[in-house]
């Protein structure tokens, strides 16, 4: 009888797509964690180092959604969470280290290394644009089973400590996909546009808010198709590749963003573990 009752959900965990794009946990510096949560739990009560979770759904289990910056430290962590009886409790988990490598880049256009003054006030008013647009809250349930934005090689990934014409400077916030001016660009999952336009360092760039914190990031792109306010479903095409910005070179700069942290998009992205396999082989 037990036999019996595994088999369908056997034959669940094989169909594509609602596993293979289901976020993987991986506690480290720039990583996430998933935390199964209990029917005691009361879900929206949790936070991490004040900041509201992220529930997602995997089959019947739900789990809190943790993102980890690149400064967190190893080691044992906990969020607070309230049950049912109106009592805080602790959820512990452990934080594993993790070195990222270095990457050197030339940057043709100095003035995206070094700023002219006049530069300045541009490049403060988009950063308060971008720290609104990471900070947004959707109450929507959220979906997390990602599909891949561009085909493409994977060009650079998340989390490397960069430097620009021999100049360090802030490590690398997302997954780079280099492809051909003009290529497609799909929306990884359903959601709302919150903001878009031409930064100055980010090029063309679309945020794509999919609820409870959970925030896709699209930049360099050579064009928009979408504008803010604007309800997307799952693998719509919301522009096109491009090389605006601070670039080397044609590709799409895919941002993810969990609890108002940058964290690992390959995370969200199973599908690509053969290019990224090759990625690493490579470099």
């Amino acid at each position: 009888m037990k036999r019996l009752l595994n088999l369908p959900i056997l034959l669940i965990l094989a169909i594509p797509g609602l596993v293979f794009g289901f976020p993987q946990s991986n506690p480290v510096p720039g990583g996430i964690v998933l935390l199964p949560l209990n029917n005691n739990h009361i879900a929206n009560s949790a936070r991490y180092k004040k900041k509201k979770l992220a529930v997602v759904t995997n089959q019947k289990n739900h789990y809190l959604l943790i993102g980890l910056s690149l400064s967190t430290k190893p080691g044992n962590h906990s969020i607070s969470i309230k049950n049912k009886q109106g009592k805080t409790e602790k959820l512990s988990f452990t934080v594993k280290d993790k070195v990222y490598k270095a990457q050197y880049l030339t940057i043709k256009n100095k003035r995206k290394v070094n700023p002219y003054e006049k530069d300045m006030s541009r490049i403060l008013s988009e950063k308060k644009r971008k720290a609104i647009a990471k900070k947004n809250w959707l109450a929507d349930a959220t979906q997390a089973d990602f599909t891949t934005p561009v085909d493409g090689r994977i060009s650079s990934i998340f989390g490397l400590r960069r430097f620009f014409n021999q100049q360090p400077r802030r490590p690398h916030s997302g997954l780079d996909i280099a492809a051909p001016q003009g290529t497609p660009i799909k929306a990884v999952e359903s959601g709302t546009v919150t903001e878009s336009g031409d930064f100055f360092f980010s090029g063309n760039m679309v945020y794509l808010d999919h609820g409870q914190g959970l925030i896709s990031l699209y930049a360099h792109m050579h064009t928009i198709n979408v504008k803010p306010g604007d309800k997307i479903t799952k693998g719509q095409i919301i522009g096109t590749v491009g090389e605006t910005g601070r670039v080397t070179g044609p590709h799409l700069h895919l941002a993810i963003i969990a609890n108002q942290t940058l964290v690992d998009p390959l995370l969200f992205l199973p599908q690509l573990s053969d290019k990224a396999a090759e990625y690493y082989k490579s470099n």
